[in-house]
């Protein structure tokens, strides 16, 4: 896995063995990105079940402010850790170890991503419902084509989707 382009372009970044997280395939990163470019500047990105942490890292290397993490897997927080250092990016970021549910309401950014592993699919309505309580300026939900998500959560509206092969980003705005 590496990162597709900005700042940090084609630096390797350190992936975990298994199906535990499932990370984001570069060519949806690059297209999520393109859609983003003008919107990332200066904003902070909050990686919902980071995994490796490529999304919110790849914000970092397009022009994000500063990025949050939120990952409840030990080796997972640790990989995220071990990519932030070796790109040296360590204060501009915040790493959040816990559930995505507990942790949501205590942390806010301008754009939100979130991806939940297979065995957390049921979480999507209940995060896109929390997040559209007090709506931040965008939130992008990577999914499989077959997951029906709804049209709106709260004062979240579905504005754009974006499929590519097994994914489709879901974008929410106010």
């Amino acid at each position: 896995m590496r990162v597709i382009g900005g700042e940090f372009r084609s630096r390797a970044l350190k992936s975990l063995p298994g199906l535990d997280v499932r990370p984001t395939p570069d060519r949806l990163r690059e297209a999520l990105f393109n859609v983003l470019a003008p919107r990332i500047e200066r904003a902070t990105f909050l990686d919902l079940y980071a995994g490796t942490g490529a999304v919110g890292i790849e914000a970092l290397s397009r022009g994000a402010a500063r990025a949050i993490f939120v990952e409840q897997k030990h080796a997972a927080v640790r990989v995220i850790r071990e990519n932030l250092k070796t790109l040296g990016l360590d204060t501009r970021v915040e790493v959040r170890h816990g559930r995505v549910m507990a942790m949501i309401a205590i942390v806010e950014a301008d754009i939100v991503f979130l991806d939940p592993p297979y065995d957390l699919e049921k979480e999507y309505a209940a995060v896109l419902a929390l997040l559209g309580e007090k709506p931040p300026r965008l939130v992008i939900a990577q999914h499989s084509p077959r997951l029906k998500l709804e049209d709106g959560y709260g004062g979240l509206h579905r504005t754009r989707q974006l499929k590519q092969g097994d994914n489709e980003l879901s974008f929410y705005e106010p």
